[in-house]
């Protein structure tokens, strides 16, 4: 057992593929404060794997994640992804697709034909085709979050659920650590606390770094008469909506981010109710009652890229968060990244070349010289 102990606060895919990556060569031990691992954000999402999702930075940590995703077996289906243009978009969809073709060579523009054919609610005169990728896959991220867990315990790791971190305190050369289930020593914290990042920083006595939780809501409804199982996760180019085949059924969503505090999201029925009306305008589905409703929270820094790296207040407090929709594409990448930073602060030389670089993940781009939150 290492003498290098660890605390991860946050038992979402951020914490515990990092625990998981910690735990080869440190002693870790993930508080949770809920009583179910991945309750919040890593229990709700769209689980899709896109490499023409997100920012320059995301796009370079979703690739430098592939390997780790197919080698895990965690890609379920070849899913493919469509953005489409309704009958006015055309020049979105021109300017999307040379855009995406740049990263992505096997990215094609499709037709309006081309689209009704692969989504055949798309009548003549209701797109002017769209931006198709072929190898978004489904992500089985049941099995991420358990196999992460069990790999971890496997190892020695600890995991306390139903604790919630209430005050972080220099102790000498490392941290206190009191939760409302005792109180801990350690080395190192790691933040990978999601919508609750800030709120765990000012548990530290530090100011947040402006994270920003912002609720999505989605739900399940039918596309009578239509086999949908092969079907594309569908977005509007405008992001306004997006539907995704889910056993048989579609799921829906109005693609939105609602501003909310860290909570357990749940649904509002007007975010349903246009999301319906978006879908049924576009498309000619006839949905009725959509059912099972759900919500959950995306967590951004401001510039839309996660925060990685020690906080040069309290180095010995390093953040794991701002993952955003992101999450289960990028996780593996970043808990590489964290576990290299915390040991020997070098990135891995793989993932450099790929693209991830420290200095654009790390904390300090949103804390002033003054030791406060950057404005803005």
């Amino acid at each position: 057992m290492s003498s290098t102990r660890i605390i991860v606060i946050g038992g979402g895919v951020a914490g515990l593929t990092a625990a998981l990556a910690l735990q080869e060569w440190a002693s870790v031990t993930v508080i949770e404060r809920e009583s179910q691992l991945g309750y919040h954000a890593s229990g709700r999402s769209a689980a899709l794997f896109s490499e023409s999702y997100g920012n320059a930075m995301v796009r370079a940590l979703s690739r430098a994640s592939r390997e780790a995703l197919e080698a895990g077996g965690y890609f379920e289906h070849k899913r493919a992804a469509l953005h489409f243009g309704g009958p006015d978009d055309g020049e979105a969809i021109d300017r999307f697709a040379l855009e995406a073709q740049a990263l992505l060579p096997t990215i094609r523009r499709l037709s309006a034909a081309e689209v009704g054919k692969l989504v055949p609610v798309f009548s003549d005169g209701m797109t002017c085709g769209g931006v198709y990728e072929p190898d978004a896959m489904d992500i089985d991220t049941g099995k991420i979050v358990q196999e992460s867990a069990s790999a971890f315990r496997a190892l020695g790791g600890q995991i306390r659920t139903g604790e919630e971190v209430v005050r972080i305190e220099p102790d000498g050369e490392g941290l206190r650590v009191e939760t409302t289930a005792g109180v801990y020593e350690t080395d190192t914290v790691v933040n990978a606390a999601g919508a609750w990042a800030d709120v765990v920083a000012e548990r530290a006595g530090l100011t947040g770094i402006g994270l920003a939780p912002k609720r999505r809501t989605a739900f399940i409804f039918d596309a009578p008469g239509h086999d949908v199982r092969n079907w594309p996760l569908v977005v509007d180019i405008h992001e306004r909506f997006y539907f995704k085949p889910d056993a048989g059924r579609l799921i829906g969503s109005l693609a939105d981010e609602t501003d909310s505090p860290p909570c357990d999201a749940y649904p509002e029925d007007i975010d349903v109710a246009i999301a319906v009306d978006r879908i049924e305008r576009a498309t000619g589905l006839s949905i009725g009652r959509p059912q099972s409703p759900w919500a959950g929270l995306r967590t951004f820094a401001p510039d839309r890229t996660p925060v990685t790296g020690a906080d040069p207040r309290l180095p010995r407090f390093f953040w794991l968060a701002g993952q955003g929709g992101y999450g289960f594409q990028v996780s593996f990448a970043l808990a590489r990244l964290a576990s290299a930073l915390l040991r020997d602060g070098a990135v891995p030389g793989d993932l450099a070349a790929f693209g991830v670089e420290r200095e654009a993940l790390a904390p300090d781009r949103f804390i002033s010289a003054e030791g406060g939150r950057q404005a803005g």
